[in-house]
């Protein structure tokens, strides 16, 4: 049974901006050390981080949850399942919750172009 849906588009310069602004201050407060791995093994690495930000704000929505006091940028990791899916580990204060809804897996897909990233995220109880 699916218990909620969300979807995030942002643009890729905003991120850039940021990066160029704010540095590892910024990436180590929003993405896990192996997002910002994966994200720099590529040419356009904004483009990784623009689409794993965009896929973070999309499974808070999906868990109809938002920014709530105590969650985190880094309780909702996007990886790559082993043939190269994204995939959703939660953790901390975002983890609780969504046993809490009874969630048992989050699908989520990516895109992205030069200018803008979009995601999509399924919640499952």
């Amino acid at each position: 049974m699916i218990v909620g849906i969300g979807v995030d588009i942002i643009e890729v310069d905003r991120i850039r901006r940021i990066v160029s602004r704010q540095g590892q201050r910024f990436l180590r407060r929003v993405f896990t050390e192996k997002e910002i791995q994966y994200s720099r093994r590529y040419a356009h690495p904004d483009q990784r981080f623009a689409t794993r930000f965009a896929a973070k704000e999309a499974v808070l929505k999906a868990l109809g949850m938002g920014w709530q006091k105590g969650t985190s940028f880094l309780d909702v990791e996007i990886r790559t399942n082993k043939l190269g899916a994204p995939a959703v580990e939660l953790h901390g204060h975002t983890l609780e919750i969504s046993r809490r809804l009874g969630i048992k897996k989050i699908f989520i897909s990516l895109s992205h172009t030069d200018s803008y990233a979009v995601a999509q995220a399924v919640a499952e109880g």
